[in-house]
């Protein structure tokens, strides 16, 4: 069919001419008009650099403008996926993801359960909470570095010379033995409050009367929290782990920042597009950690829906 047939009204079963002089036809052009810019845009931020970025990974990038990318096709997908090394950052990136969504999640579970009841200063306390997520990530960063400094961080000193729950000073951000515990100890610091704000928000929706239902019926407070409060914040609790496992699976920035001793995927294909300038490979290396988000999603998004 050309542009000049029906399209559908869906009201009346009838057919209009989108290209026509009717009322409906105006409104259907001025509605794609409206949506054009927001269509090119994201095509444009998003869609194009990750066609582009495909595109790449079938290529050996030369980074001469005088010579043109050498099509490889699938040699480079075979050496990463052959790659003991991206395995390694694979399972790095997976053991840091896992233990920081489950530990932002029940920190933040816990405090909004905490903050949800009334006294006095609840609102200065709350705000203190989010300062954290709100902070710009560099001075966070200095600050943890600072504070677990292996020659005069504060923490070394108090562990030591104060309470002597240790015989020496470590070097907890630069040591490979103990960098993974801290930026899984940092994020989970950093984003928790996120998980905290949306939690709070759905509490304070549940209905009072659920919980008069359930006293009624002799419920205690953990029987209230299993059988009232835990269901209603099921949904929210299934979307704060999948956008929490999406961010933190592609974590680059407070990872790097922090310590270089961590080789999580992201930091892996950084050193390996700007330290050994195989551009071909890191494009490879995000165009399968594309691919393996993008099932991570599909089938985690269905399993919500289905509660």
């Amino acid at each position: 069919m050309s542009l000049k047939t029906a399209t559908v009204d869906s009201k009346k079963g009838t057919k209009f001419s989108l290209w026509g002089n009717s009322r409906k036809a105006r409104e259907a052009r001025l509605g794609y008009a409206l949506i054009l810019p927001t269509v090119l845009l994201v095509s444009l931020v998003i869609f194009y650099p990750v066609v582009y970025n495909v595109w790449l990974s079938f290529h050996e990038v030369t980074l001469n403008p005088n010579k043109p990318d050498i099509f490889v096709g699938l040699d480079n997908y075979k050496r990463i996926l052959t790659d003991v090394e991206f395995w390694s950052a694979f399972k790095t990136s997976f053991i840091f993801t896992a233990s920081t969504v489950i530990g932002a999640t029940l920190v933040g579970l816990v405090i909004a359960l905490l903050l949800n009841r009334s006294f006095k200063g609840r609102s200065l306390v709350r705000g203190i909470v989010l300062l954290p997520y709100v902070a710009p990530v560099v001075s966070v960063v200095f600050a943890w570095q600072y504070l677990f400094n292996p020659v005069f961080g504060m923490v070394n000193y108090y562990l030591v010379d104060v309470f002597g729950v240790m015989s020496e000073y470590v070097d907890w951000v630069d040591s490979s033995k103990y960098a993974i515990f801290m930026v899984i100890i940092f994020d989970i610091w950093r984003l928790f409050p996120f998980s905290f704000l949306m939690i709070l928000a759905k509490l304070q929706s549940i209905p009072q009367s659920l919980y008069d239902a359930a006293e009624v019926d002799g419920a205690n407070s953990w029987q209230k929290f299993l059988n009232v409060t835990l269901p209603e914040l099921r949904y929210v609790i299934g979307s704060l782990v999948i956008l929490r496992w999406i961010w933190n699976f592609n974590k680059f920035d407070e990872i790097y920042l922090l310590t270089k001793q961590v080789n999580v995927v992201p930091v892996y294909a950084y050193e390996t597009a700007f330290n050994t300038y195989q551009h071909g490979l890191a494009a490879t290396i995000t165009a399968i950690l594309f691919v393996f988000i993008m099932i991570f999603v599909f089938f985690s998004v269905k399993k919500v829906l289905k509660w």
